[in-house]
């Protein structure tokens, strides 16, 4: 295909590159005449393995060029790459000035080509950029509508310096933001030869995966560096330990545990980064953040209870009080701490959890629910249309299977705050539906 590239910085040099060595005609633009300079002379822009022969190789064999002029560039290409920097603001927010400028220009060019073409943001972007700033600033500047005169996606790389060429021909998938109803054809012939799963997503889910990916990079660093510190600190091998904690592939090196939901508890989790916690005390060693890890899970219960509460007083049904469901563990529960926060602030509450009977509580268990809710007793119903019964909220953070048709069933005319992402919850007909973060 013939695609124009805008930006040869990092990303949009390794891209022009990689797409002309896939036999695609490219077009490198960029306003400085040095870059666009350097590229028409055979030259990497970029330091960076093997970027030098390709770019040689690529304008060698005519299948790279490079210009500052955005007309000429829109009117010789069908597809046109936005790989401009997205550098921070004073505030710590993204600086958009370069994409907005690129995306005026790439407007005013559009109105004079009188032909279709496509439009691909591979710059890291926030969330809403497609329908916020993109998609009308190409319709305002063209005069076009988007899906008849020119099409908008986001395409999201995940290049790593170092290794961004063997990255970019061995991704760990292809992402691809579109309208709906698109199934992103052209942006999918331009990668046919590269060998990798391709997810079609809405704008705002690829828009936010490339900030999910690199924030959880920047997690990983933060956690293995400074759980190392403590380790060390106390005689032990920190990266002989984590070679051991990675093999683990079931649940520590894995997907397991992330899907956004409710808070965590139960007699480990907490209880164990307490005791990590006071390794590092014991030895002055700084821990920030694995210090705001149990303030932050207390943080996602405070804002369930805002939810909770966001529409006035009213009886509340709670669906699920053991910490997981499945068990009556009810130790660190943070559905027992909504509950704590409701009952406090006056609030009539009943709570259903097939799971949880007083009389076979034992041991620490019951020694922690005697102390936290001491009349839980009388808060308990035995059945989904005893808890439900005057309730105007229902708030589900986990329900038995056997009680999910019935909870179903008696659910019409309630506002409901789903913490448990249940299955099919969300199109029970007659009610207000609220999920925690989905």
């Amino acid at each position: 295909m013939r695609i124009s590239i805008f930006g040869v910085g990092y990303v949009g040099a390794v891209s022009s590159a990689c797409l002309a060595s896939l036999g695609h005609a490219v077009v490198a633009v960029d306003v400085s005449a040095d870059k666009v300079a350097m590229v028409n002379a055979g030259r990497s822009p970029i330091v960076e393995e093997s970027i030098d022969e390709l770019i040689a190789e690529a304008v060698a064999g005519g299948r790279l060029r490079a210009t500052t002029d955005v007309a000429e560039a829109i009117a010789a290409t069908e597809v046109s790459f936005i790989s401009v920097g997205t550098p921070s603001a004073a505030d710590g927010s993204v600086s958009m000035a370069a994409v907005h400028a690129v995306l005026v220009a790439i407007g005013q060019a559009l109105a004079t080509k009188g032909a279709g073409h496509a439009v691909v943001m591979r710059s890291t972007v926030p969330p809403g950029t497609a329908e916020d700033l993109a998609i009308p600033t190409l319709e305002r500047e063209s005069g076009l509508n988007h899906g008849i005169g020119f099409r908008y996606y986001s395409n999201p790389e995940f290049l790593r310096e170092g290794s961004s060429v063997k990255d970019f021909h061995a991704p760990p998938f292809t992402l691809i933001g579109a309208a709906d109803g698109d199934d992103a054809a052209v942006v999918r012939d331009i990668y046919a030869s590269v060998t990798a799963a391709v997810h079609v997503a809405p704008y705002r889910v690829s828009e936010s995966t490339k900030y999910l990916s690199n924030v959880f990079h920047a997690v990983k660093l933060a956690f293995a560096n400074e759980a190392g510190a403590i380790l060390s600190a106390h005689g032990v091998d920190a990266r002989a330990a984590f070679r051991l904690f990675c093999e683990d592939r079931v649940l520590n090196i894995s997907t397991a545990y992330l899907r956004p939901g409710f808070a965590f508890g139960g007699s480990c989790l907490p209880k164990d980064i307490r005791s990590f916690l006071s390794l590092a005390a014991e030895k002055d060693v700084p821990a920030p953040f694995l210090r705001q890890v149990l303030p932050g899970n207390q943080a996602i219960i405070d804002r369930a209870f805002e939810m909770a509460t966001a529409h006035g007083r009213q009886k509340v049904a709670l669906f699920g009080l053991a910490f997981k469901a499945g068990t009556d563990d009810l130790r660190e529960s943070p559905f027992v701490m909504l509950a704590e926060r409701l009952i406090g602030r006056g609030y009539d509450l009943r709570i259903h959890d097939r799971h949880v009977q007083t009389a076979r509580l034992t041991g620490s268990n019951r020694a922690f629910i005697e102390r936290e809710i001491p009349h839980l007793e009388r808060l308990l119903a035995g059945d989904v249309a005893t808890a439900l019964d005057g309730a105007g909220l229902a708030i589900i953070g986990h329900v038995a299977a056997e009680d999910r048709g019935a909870l179903f069933a008696a659910l019409a005319g309630k506002r409901v705050l789903d913490l448990g992402g249940i299955p099919g919850l969300a199109a029970v007909p007659g009610i207000t539906y609220e999920g925690f973060c989905w």
